[in-house]
């Protein structure tokens, strides 16, 4: 027996499913957009922008993470309880 997975579906894009690549590929497009930070002004407590900014991406990374792995896994939970009532 292989652990090989179930390649007769194709992967099926739902809303939840973008949301949560939004979630995830949004701190890479913030920290990768360098212009858009990359200054001075504002001063946040004597901190340059460019470092309070990376910093507070540090945070919000964390949350969207977390979010994506909710969302995640309440669609796997919502998918297995479909295929389970499918085969009753």
């Amino acid at each position: 027996m292989t652990n090989a997975p179930d390649v007769s579906r194709p992967a099926t894009v739902t809303p939840v499913r973008v949301v949560i690549a939004l979630c995830l590929a949004a701190p890479f497009v913030a920290m990768l957009w360098v212009g858009s930070y990359a200054k001075v002004d504002p001063t946040f407590i004597g901190i340059p922008f460019f470092y309070w900014y990376q910093m507070l991406w540090v945070i919000i990374s964390t949350a969207l993470t977390v979010l994506a792995y909710q969302l995640w896994r309440r669609d796997q939970r919502a998918r297995a309880s479909r295929k389970g009532g499918a085969d009753q």
